[in-house]
């Protein structure tokens, strides 16, 4: 194992005083660890997300203006506590409310909804919305349906910006929504990763095999095959992404009038011909921009075919698994209020337009 740190157990608690460092804009907390804007929130819905480190910048670097208002990290593949958000809610608790974006794994689920509930008992509303836009398969052995991916950055995007734009926590809510069911992702793997504290690869690839399907954890995906070219390997993300059936789930949510939480049933859309999307190749840490670009040029060849048309893109390093090489692709239908609040001035580390 080769990477740039000092001790294995230290590794977060350090990355977070660098972030600090370089970004004084955002103020950096611990013990219990957190991160969010400075000077808190004020007089209107606070957004608030996290997951494990090894995903950045997911999701403190998109901690900021017209983004996410603060972001808990836990260790590295491994959900944050439950304290973690309950601090951070508090922090930035601007009196409208507060909107949980939480990717589909069972410790990060599990931990915003005992963190939601912590939050109430203090007065302060709360919802959760589950991020499951991976394409790549319904339930496996690591999560509980669909796997939470590219989706989540546009959804902490989008529902930033309409925070800042006034959106009351019902209005957001039903918009965050909308955007996981707009949304549609698939990723793969050239390469392990290999964590600080364990020292050896996730898992096993021969040098002349792939990943199709991974998890932004190291997951295993659903097909192991020889190595392919870079336009074969899009047009095998883009097939699943495009053919992928109507999925009907139930996912947790906070009814307000029952004071519990209830299973809602969400069906998400499929890709027509006409639609408008934007468009993120994602890569997974240790992969050159330069081959990202090579997939971008197959993914748009793709989706012409197809009738669908890219409006906006991201291409680079989003939503990332420590330096494992590999990428994935996501598919946003938007409508004219999804785009006007993707376009709307965003001012965070890792992400920054119109400002």
């Amino acid at each position: 194992m080769k990477k740039l740190i000092n001790n294995a157990e230290d590794v977060v608690v350090e990355q977070l005083k660098g972030f600090g460092a370089a970004h004084p804009e955002i103020e950096v907390h611990f013990d219990p660890n957190f991160v969010c804007v400075a000077g808190g929130v004020k007089d209107r819905v606070a957004v608030m997300s996290g997951g494990g480190s090894g995903h950045e910048p997911l999701h403190g670097g998109f901690v900021g203006q017209g983004m996410l208002d603060a972001a808990c990290p836990g260790p590295v593949f491994t959900s944050p506590t439950p304290d973690q958000m309950y601090e951070a809610g508090k922090a930035i608790n601007g009196g409208k409310g507060i909107l949980q974006i939480v990717k589909n794994y069972t410790g990060d689920v599990l931990n915003f909804q005992m963190a939601a509930d912590m939050l109430r008992d203090e007065g302060i509303e709360v919802r959760n919305i589950i991020i499951d836009d991976d394409v790549a398969l319904k339930d496996s052995l690591y999560t509980a349906g669909r796997r939470g991916l590219g989706t989540t950055v546009l959804a902490e995007k989008i529902c930033g910006a309409a925070s800042l734009e006034g959106y009351d926590l019902d209005k957001l809510t039903a918009l965050c929504k909308k955007v996981n069911i707009h949304g549609k992702s698939m990723g793969m793997a050239l390469t392990p990763c290999t964590t600080p504290q364990n020292g050896t690869p996730s898992f096993e690839l021969a040098e002349d095999e792939i990943e199709i399907g991974i998890g932004i954890h190291g997951e295993p995906g659903v097909e192991r095959t020889k190595i392919k070219s870079a336009d074969e390997i899009t047009e095998t993300l883009c097939r699943h992404i495009f053919e992928d059936e109507a999925y009907t789930r139930k996912l947790s949510e906070w009814d307000v009038e029952k004071g519990d939480w209830v299973d809602t049933e969400l069906t998400d859309i499929t890709f027509q011909k006409g639609d408008e999307v934007i468009a993120l190749v994602n890569g997974m840490g240790g992969t050159p921009v330069s081959e990202l670009y090579t997939v971008y040029n197959k993914l748009a060849e793709v989706a012409g075919s197809h009738g669908v048309k890219i409006v906006r893109n991201l291409v680079g390093n989003y939503i990332t698994s420590l330096e494992m090489a590999g990428m994935s692709i996501t598919l946003q239908k938007v409508d004219d209020e999804l785009l006007r609040l993707y376009d709307a001035p965003v001012k965070t580390p890792a992400l920054r337009w119109g400002v």
